[in-house]
């Protein structure tokens, strides 16, 4: 199976913009053969702290949506995303997958980044996402997500790739890296991390997307200062085989560590 691992330059706070780049990125990334393209966190705006501005209704039948519907549908390509949702009196950064010109499942980020403020301005989802279909089986989080193992560890349970977008600054671009790779070793699963570059509200971010194997083997270039796409060809069932190999889930002790907790 084979992902686009976006490297975009958000135009700030500007969706018309940032749907052309969109469209662009995935004609070429449909044109590679990919069955799958991933956008950074909060793909149309940027890490926005002003969602009153930019929010949408979840599901179907927003701007959002049905441009990333439309160009799944005629490219005939899944696309993993991020948006803002609006709801009654809040908003929530989610990411959401779309195949066949359709929403499959939606995602809203469990830890908003209260360091950047955005606990003051979206509230944190409290539900894992398992999208499961016959030739997949994936588990996305979003950004600061990242460096909480204990949810990967859940969703690892059942599946065999998990995704990471996210609007990871430069400064502490070596915590990403490390932490992706951790994920991928503890998890033995594939790791698929897709950032954003250039800069965005007085903010440098370097082209650092990259794909981990189960081993934690880096599957990717190593970053390059462009913004060029980068392509990862996965074989999902090397899951079973390398866990079967080392099977380390099998020593966990998970009512155990539950009780240190207490």
């Amino acid at each position: 199976m084979r992902f686009a691992l976006t490297q975009m330059d958000i135009v700030w706070e500007n969706p018309v913009e940032n749907r052309r780049l969109c469209t662009e990125l995935t004609e070429q990334a449909a044109a590679q053969g990919c069955d799958w393209i991933v956008f950074p966190e909060m793909t149309l705006t940027g890490f926005t702290m002003h969602p009153e501005l930019f929010a949408e209704p979840e599901g179907i039948g927003s701007s959002t949506a049905d441009f990333f519907c439309s160009l799944s549908r005629g490219l005939s390509i899944g696309i993993i995303y991020g948006y803002i949702a609006a709801h009654a009196d809040s908003y929530t950064n989610r990411l959401v997958y779309v195949r066949d010109g359709m929403i499959l499942q939606e995602y809203a980020k469990l830890h908003p980044f209260s360091f950047g403020e955005e606990s003051k301005h979206y509230i944190a989802g409290d539900k894992l996402s398992i999208l499961s279909l016959p030739d997949i089986c994936i588990s996305g989080f979003i950004c600061y997500d990242l460096r909480f193992p204990e949810i990967f560890q859940a969703v690892s349970r059942q599946v065999k790739l998990i995704v990471v977008i996210a609007n990871w600054p430069a400064s502490r671009i070596t915590h990403w890296h490390t932490l992706l790779q951790a994920r991928a070793i503890e998890n033995q699963c594939f790791i698929l991390g897709v950032n954003r570059t250039g800069y965005g509200n007085g903010i440098s971010y370097t082209a650092s997307s990259a794909a981990y194997a189960p081993t934690g083997e880096l599957l990717t270039p190593a970053a390059s200062a462009d913004t060029g796409t980068l392509y990862a060809d996965l074989d999902l069932s090397d899951v079973a085989r390398y866990r079967e190999s080392f099977p380390l889930k099998a020593d966990r002790r998970e009512s155990l560590y539950q009780t240190f907790y207490h």
